[in-house]
């Protein structure tokens, strides 16, 4: 674990996203997949109000990419004890964060690893996260859902069920990358709009998460496969 990060001397750089993430994460390793570094925050409640009020400002979403959601660290978890279901196979990431999905493909040897959100800030925090790794990330802020997931042999999504307006457009997504032969996976702490058919349980982990952000230390989180 590295020493805190960089102190403001001056007001926040929210106009230059790499240099704001910089200035407001460490550099740590999220705590169920030590392998891997990311830039978080430190004082998850207080950057969660602060960035939301100023990237709001910006009409930018919240700063979900300064978090290890615990979606996102079952899946990553998963992908690096089961190296094989990426390796060699072109990738992507669908609404990213942090990246942190995406980075364990790469590690896992995927051929190529394409990680998307439509946050510019989220973009940012995977092309840092990625450097720190040592793996090549290719951040994207294109619009799957209505491109569709061609050209990718395997689709990952770490905590996409939280909000059912976003449900409703993504199981749909996910649902026809698996039609077209992709493996689909998802990491889901038990959110209220996870799919309830033709989906299999394939791993359940016990998560630490941040208290500030969810409802407890500790959440018992899957990782699901669509099955049709």
């Amino acid at each position: 674990m590295t020493g805190p990060g960089p102190v403001p001397t001056g007001p926040r750089p929210v106009h230059d996203p790499a240099a704001f993430i910089r200035a407001e994460t460490r550099l740590i390793a999220p705590p169920h997949v030590p392998e891997i570094r990311l830039h978080l925050a430190d004082e998850a409640l207080d950057l969660w109000r602060r960035t939301e009020e100023e990237l709001d400002r910006m009409g930018l979403p919240p700063p979900y990419w300064a978090f290890a959601w615990a979606g996102g660290q079952a899946l990553a978890r998963y992908i690096l004890d089961n190296p094989h279901l990426v390796a060699g196979r072109r990738v992507l990431d669908f609404a990213a964060g942090s990246g942190i999905v995406a980075i364990a493909a790469a590690k896992a040897g995927a051929a190529s690893v394409l990680a998307t959100d439509i946050d510019g800030f989220s973009l940012a925090a995977i092309a840092l996260n990625a450097a720190a790794n040592g793996v090549v990330v290719e951040a994207s802020s294109i619009d799957v859902l209505a491109t569709g997931a061609a050209g990718h042999d395997v689709v990952l999504a770490g905590d996409v069920f939280y909000e059912k307006p976003m449900a409703d457009r993504v199981e749909p997504f996910l649902r026809s990358a698996k039609a077209d032969g992709a493996l689909v996976l998802f990491g889901d702490p038990g959110r209220s709009y996870i799919p309830k058919s033709g989906v299999e349980a394939i791993a359940t982990y016990e998560v630490p998460v941040t208290r500030a952000l969810e409802d407890s230390e500790v959440k018992r989180t899957r990782v699901w496969r669509f099955t049709d």
